[in-house]
């Protein structure tokens, strides 16, 4: 008997996995669990993949659905891990607890590197693991170093080809190659999605929003994110749209809502807020945006790459200044979406969709940038990199990259030696400071 265990915590990762399941890129097995995970900071406030709008579509492909919230109450799934001499007592219990018997397991997970995956991993030792990818970071670097015994299982990365010609990097160091679910197997699973969501309002080809809630991840304040939705809404007016819908993410809190009621209203915009937790493809299909904006949302390359809509990103040079540490595991999304689309402001870039990089430049840029955050996983792509750098480095190019990180790693574009000591020196770092406060009065 083989059970099949496929982990999700977003319904957007568990249409990634119906879509896989419809394409056979998993054998036959006698059993099939979805084991559901609500990782949100606070789950009990915020609904799990299994409780959102369309998840009874997709429920089908599945024989058990079991939480792993429960399994572990009254643990956060994202901070419990089983210790490693509990991890046989555990698998025990969990097989008793899910009526495994004896059964071989195969385990699909995403972020294999981070709890909650890499700890069911742990439990099921001697399991195959598929990991699939329901985003935009499984083309950068695997976050750090994974247990050789966890890592030598996986067998293979699935993943969305949402950006054509650029291959994940993700778990090479194990050898581990990329198989691509179908796009069209895809579409056709979000377009079973496409009537759910009752409450939605009918807004027909509006400039569509979408927030993400970057101060929770303390990338930006509170503050700084409510600009940067109201930049979004002045930005879609300017560009003449005067139907605007705001998507906000489902922790945000709903005063950034209402502000943005206010000055939608100031400039003459009808906008609406969709409160109803649905995925963004879904509004894609019910409502066909004029145009979707966003920072660096998986949505909206799937929004580009899936449904041929009109997209446009704003914020991302902030965060490629703020993300720390270099490391920081956005860096390889916002990179790819800061290259691949135009800024909301560039009025003929947004209109023509012009997109400068090709496969190949996008994939050396991309190969820096994840050397560059994890040298010591992936030393071999060193001389690639270093040509890169050398070729590639230039004013357009060096917003990806530290060069403080150039220097501690001996790059091309590093700091010389003869002037090493500067970014340590105190006096020279605060006249550098007060330069470039005078150079932002002037222009401003």
């Amino acid at each position: 008997m083989t059970t099949q265990i496929f982990l999700a915590s977003t319904l957007y990762g568990t249409a990634t996995l119906a879509a896989a399941l419809d394409s056979d890129c998993f054998a036959p097995a006698d059993r099939r669990i979805l084991l559901v995970s609500n990782n949100a900071a606070t789950p009990e406030t915020t609904p799990a993949p299994d409780e959102m709008p369309g998840f009874e579509r997709l429920r089908a492909r599945f024989d058990d659905v079991i939480s792993w919230n429960e399994t572990i109450s009254p643990f956060h799934p994202g901070g419990w891990q089983p210790r490693n001499d509990d991890a046989p007592l555990w698998e025990r219990h969990l097989r008793l607890a899910w009526n495994l018997g004896d059964d071989d397991i195969e385990l699909a997970v995403e972020s294999i590197q981070v709890h909650p995956a890499l700890g069911i991993a742990q439990i099921f030792m001697g399991a195959p693991v598929t990991v699939y990818a329901d985003g935009l970071m499984s083309y950068g670097p695997t976050r750090n170093k994974i247990d050789p015994l966890v890592g030598t299982r996986v067998t293979r990365l699935l993943h969305l080809d949402l950006v054509p010609g650029l291959k994940p990097l993700l778990l090479t160091e194990f050898g581990v190659e990329p198989e691509i679910v179908a796009t069209d197997a895809f579409s056709k699973v979000l377009a079973e999605l496409e009537d759910t969501g009752d409450e939605l309002p009918v807004v027909e080809e509006p400039a569509l929003l979408l927030g993400q809630y970057l101060s929770a991840l303390g990338i930006l304040t509170a503050e700084e994110e409510e600009d940067l939705h109201v930049r979004m809404v002045k930005g879609a007016v300017e560009l003449g749209h005067t139907r605007v819908v705001f998507k906000p993410h489902p922790s945000a809190p709903a005063r950034w809502s209402r502000h943005l009621e206010k000055e939608a209203e100031k400039l003459g915009a009808d906008l609406t807020v969709v409160d109803t937790p649905v995925l963004a493809e879904v509004l894609y299909q019910r409502m066909r945006p004029a145009l979707v904006v966003g920072c660096f949302s998986t949505a909206l390359l799937t929004a580009s790459a899936l449904y041929g809509l009109p997209v446009a990103r704003i914020g991302t040079e902030t965060l490629l200044e703020r993300l720390t540490p270099y490391e920081n595991s956005n860096r390889v999304p916002v990179t790819i979406v800061d290259a691949l689309l135009p800024e909301l402001s560039d009025r003929a870039a947004v209109t023509e969709q012009r997109q400068d990089l090709d496969a190949k430049e996008l994939t050396g840029l991309v190969r820096a940038v994840g050397y560059a955050m994890q040298p010591k996983i992936y030393p071999d792509l060193r001389p690639s990199v270093e040509r890169y750098l050398t070729n590639h480095l230039n004013q357009y190019t060096w917003r990806y990259f530290k060069r403080r990180r150039l220097t501690s790693l001996a790059l091309p574009g590093a700091v010389p030696a003869q002037l090493a000591f500067i970014p340590r020196n105190a006096t020279v770092r605060r006249v550098a400071r007060r330069a470039r406060s005078l150079k932002r009065a002037t222009l401003g």
